[in-house]
């Protein structure tokens, strides 16, 4: 399956152990999305848009109301990069 740049980025920071936050307003609707590395920086160039494509691709996921975290799908679509640990 084909991904993005930024995709690849993103999934690539999941991967080494970030996480995606996310903030709800009253309707519990989805307001706003952060990305957020292992060491606790936010990633700049992560938007909602992107937040709910790999949802749909099903590479990140949700576990009993924790942070969104990278899945078995999105680790198969990540390709290696030279700084990977």
């Amino acid at each position: 399956m084909n991904i993005s740049r930024i995709e690849q980025r993103i999934l690539h920071l999941l991967a080494q152990g970030g996480r995606i936050e996310i903030e709800k307003d009253d309707n519990n609707k989805i307001e706003a999305v952060m990305c957020l590395t292992r060491d606790g920086w936010q990633y700049p160039d992560f938007d909602l848009d992107l937040f709910r494509k790999l949802k749909r691709r099903k590479a990140v996921a949700s576990s009993q109301g924790g942070p969104y975290r990278i899945t078995r799908v999105g680790l198969k679509l990540v390709r290696p990069e030279l700084d990977n640990r």
